[in-house]
């Protein structure tokens, strides 16, 4: 009997007790498929943070303007599972970025793939 209270008393807290939970949205409702972009420019920032890795780059533009842009990869994880590593980007270098753009027309989109301009090496993104 004693056992069976203390297991009702246990499940009770557990069920009671607030949990961490996964929230995750589609990436189409952030991005738009059909608005395929490649752009070049030079990494500024890399954030490799859970649920998905950042990287934000700097483009030239025309008169010398600079337009940033911030690209989203998949998790930590699954880029080190396809082949990446920390170093794999470098702070400063030029890359190619073939990906989809955000529905809000910002300068956001989700990297398909990352081009490296210093070997010509492509790592696939997701």
């Amino acid at each position: 009997m004693r056992i069976r209270f203390t297991f009702a008393v246990i499940t009770v807290w557990m069920l009671s007790t607030p949990t961490p939970t996964d929230g995750h949205h589609s990436a189409s409702a952030e991005f738009d498929a059909t608005k395929r972009i490649t752009i070049t420019g030079a990494v500024s920032k890399i954030d490799w943070l859970n649920p998905h890795t950042i990287f934000h780059m700097e483009v030239p533009g025309t008169g010398g303007a600079v337009t940033r842009w911030s690209w989203e990869l998949p998790s930590p994880n699954q880029l080190m599972r396809a082949g990446w590593t920390r170093t794999s980007m470098k702070l400063a270098e030029t890359v190619t970025v073939e990906g989809i753009h955000a529905r809000d027309g910002s300068n956001h989109g989700m990297a398909m793939s990352v081009t490296l301009a210093s070997s010509g090496k492509r790592l696939f993104a997701g």
